[in-house]
């Protein structure tokens, strides 16, 4: 699958761009948790006070913080001031807040405790606090006491130690007349601000990877359509055979769109989820919960239910790419023998055919869908459970004084955030089995080399006659050890008309389809002009060899764009002149838009006649040297096909014309014909000739003309042998 990425071409460069803004998009995810964490804890519960270490402390309530200060006279170095009643903060908050949080924290207990805190002998006075008490007591009195009260809170969490800090901060800010209302909704307001900023960045970032990812997706899948057309367009009939008209079809459509959703989801989710997930527990480690172990439970569970849902559903996903191919095949086939399977009142049958196919891949897509729908209970079953984890010891650690509700909060968002990203790498998962089978199939195609090619220096010249020459050519499909053709040897020459005929099977075809390299010669070679077909490169070999299939193929559009397919620059009056010598007037001449006329898929809106007259016209049209007509007048009346060969041999008088026939009267007059029997030459001659010398031929005329006809053939023979 990954080696797909390399058709994104050029368009691969905007990756760092998608990882760069996914990061943007994780930092801002990642931070939404700890401002909802703030707006709890600072906000609601601290009314707005973020620390301890105030601006300004009043002198007598610094006095009371040195009772306690354990770091040895340094609040005095972070706070100073000419005021006595006033201790202005000199320096940063964070460098000042580790010094004062314990004895802001202790102080604030002692002013709001009783007397149980003090020795029994030690009785305050009505209005006083324990504080202010020790504050008026001598030095060497009051420091056994605070050592006293030092041993007492040395079992306090840092949590309860800060949480304390700030209730004496909130304290400190009210006897100095802060308004603590207006203080807590600035900070609410202030933090909900940052996470709004942070949300529509989110939102900004969110839109703009999802284009990108898009267009990546639609340029991946735009070019490797165009790389498996231009490959397929490359290959020889023996690669057609191996993968087959409809499977090629799937590959080119279904497989494609299958990979290119991969691709999309890959840049969107699978690029996300690692940093979303790292991010997440980078986080979850730095609120000091000790709850870590929760996630590792949720990612075993998930990797555990993801592995057994992909044993199960891998083989099917493998199995449904085959199943579209055949239901594409037996579709292919049903629209295309329409007529014949409504001839044989076949429509019962092959209604059953496409069902069982339609059948088969909708019970694999319906049971691959049903494992993959279990997935989502079973993920939000494991969701749930890790919240209710979470709470219950979260809520056991509130209370013991470990952590603020704040934090629990946070670090229930942060674990889903890191279960999402793995229930992102899950979803992909459901799609990447059959994405990772179609472009396995992808890359048959694409990496299968044709088997005819050209030459590194192959030749772009020389074709200057067009004599064909056929050297002891030998001819087997594949690896078959079977010959179809068996040491072949004639010359097609220039300006004579050169007839192959033989039964069916014989190899006529096989043969005529070696010169433009449909398949390349297994022993032997063919040449033109003296040079071997396979030192020309396939474009100048074809470029000037006009080949009339067996069958005739007409492509959509209209009459004058088929037969400039002979010639792109071909006017108008060449293509009155080739549709004249392939008699193609009259009937082009009776339409009402004549030579614009529109033709429809596979040329179903003409008669088989028609469209062979057409093809023929198609290749006058291209004047090349070498005309090879594969059994081309098969579809036309008598009448037609000697009045098409007889205006055909004055336009390709100076060309080499080969001429694949079944009836002898097509070829009658040929220059040489040349009998085939199993792929081997049987007899060659002209017609009066092969009569008298070879029996099989005898036998194809006997089949087909009268006896006159015949007997006017061997007097013909007999007088050019007495004349001579």
């Amino acid at each position: 699958m990954i080696k797909m990425l390399k058709y994104l071409g050029k368009s691969a460069a905007w990756i760092p761009l998608i990882v760069a803004l996914l990061i943007v998009q994780a930092f801002c995810d990642l931070a939404l948790p700890q401002y909802t964490s703030d707006i709890v804890d600072v906000g609601i519960q601290q009314g707005g006070v973020e620390t301890a270490a105030l601006d300004e402390i009043r002198g007598e309530s610094f006095e009371k913080l040195l009772m306690f200060d354990k770091s040895d006279k340094l609040l005095k170095y972070y706070y100073y001031g000419d005021d006595v009643d006033v201790a202005a903060r000199g320096l940063n908050a964070e460098d000042a807040e580790p010094y004062i949080t314990y004895p802001a924290a202790v102080v604030y207990a002692l002013e709001n405790a009783d007397s149980s805190m003090l020795p029994a002998e030690v009785q305050l006075p009505e209005g006083m606090t324990i504080v202010d008490a020790l504050l008026a007591m001598p030095e060497e009195q009051r420091k056994p006491m605070t050592e006293e009260i030092n041993k007492q809170f040395e079992g306090y969490s840092d949590i309860m130690l800060s949480q304390m800090a700030i209730g004496f901060a909130q304290s400190e800010l009210e006897a100095q007349g802060t308004d603590m209302d207006a203080l807590r909704m600035n900070y609410i307001f202030k933090t909900g601000a940052k996470m709004l900023g942070m949300a529509l960045l989110v939102m900004a970032v969110t839109i703009v990877v999802g284009f990108i990812a898009a267009q990546l997706g639609a340029l991946f899948g735009m070019n490797v359509r165009e790389k498996i057309f231009r490959k397929v367009i490359s290959f020889s009939n023996s690669e057609m055979d191996k993968f087959s008209t409809a499977s090629l079809i799937t590959r080119s459509t279904n497989d494609i769109q299958q990979v290119q959703m991969v691709i999309v989801m890959i840049l969107r989710m699978v690029l996300y989820a690692p940093i979303l997930g790292i991010g997440g527990v980078i986080k979850v480690v730095r609120t000091g919960t000790g709850m870590g172990w929760i996630i590792f439970i949720a990612v075993a569970a998930i990797l555990v239910l993801v592995a057994v849902l992909m044993s199960v559903a891998m083989p099917k996903f493998k199995m449904m790419q085959k199943l579209i191919d055949r239901l594409n095949l037996v579709t292919r086939e049903i629209l295309t023998g329409l007529p014949v399977i409504r001839a044989f009142s076949r429509e019962k049958y092959e209604e059953e055919r496409f069902d069982t196919a339609n059948k088969n891949l909708m019970q694999t897509q319906l049971f691959t869908n049903r494992v993959m729908t279990v997935m989502m209970p079973f993920m939000t079953l494991i969701m749930n459970g890790i919240s209710v984890l979470i709470v219950w010891f979260g809520a056991k650690g509130i209370d013991n004084g470990e952590m603020q509700v704040g934090d629990m909060m946070a670090f229930l968002t942060y674990t889903m955030q890191i279960v999402m990203s793995f229930l992102m790498l899950t979803m992909i998962s459901i799609m990447l089995p059959r994405a990772s089978v179609s472009a396995n199939r992808i890359s048959e195609v694409l990496e299968t080399e044709p088997s005819i090619s050209d030459k590194e220096q192959a030749v772009e010249a020389g074709i200057t006659e067009g004599r064909v020459k056929f050297d002891d050519v030998s001819f087997s499909y594949g690896d078959s050890e079977e010959k179809v053709l068996h040491h072949i040897s004639f010359t097609a020459n220039p300006g004579e008309t050169t007839a192959i005929i033989g039964s069916t099977g014989s190899g006529k075809s096989t043969m005529i389809n070696l010169i433009p390299r449909f398949f390349d010669v297994t022993e032997g070679a063919i040449t033109v002009d003296g040079t071997d077909v396979r030192d020309f490169s396939q474009h100048y070999l074809r470029e000037n060899i006009g080949l009339v299939p067996q069958k005739g193929v007409l492509f959509s559009g209209t009459i004058a764009s088929n037969l400039r397919f002979g010639g792109e620059d071909a006017s108008d009056e060449q293509l009155r002149e080739a549709a004249e010598i392939a008699q193609s007037t009259d009937f082009i001449e009776a339409k009402p838009e004549k030579y614009e006329s529109p033709i429809s898929q596979g040329g179903t809106n003409v008669s088989g006649g028609q469209k062979q007259r057409l093809s023929i016209a198609r290749a006058i049209v291209k004047k090349p040297k070498i005309y090879i007509f594969d059994d081309s007048f098969s579809a036309l009346d008598y009448k037609t096909d000697a009045a098409l060969r007889k205006a055909l041999n004055e336009q390709v008088a100076d060309s080499t014309v080969i001429i694949v026939a079944q009836r002898i009267s097509t070829i009658l007059h040929a220059d040489k014909i040349i009998v085939l029997d199993e792929g081997r030459i049987a007899g060659i001659g002209t017609h009066e000739e092969l009569l008298e010398s070879c029996e099989i031929y005898e036998q194809i005329a006997s089949s087909q003309l009268s006896e006159n006809e015949l007997k006017r053939g061997k007097s013909s023979e007999s007088n050019g042998k007495e004349s001579e």
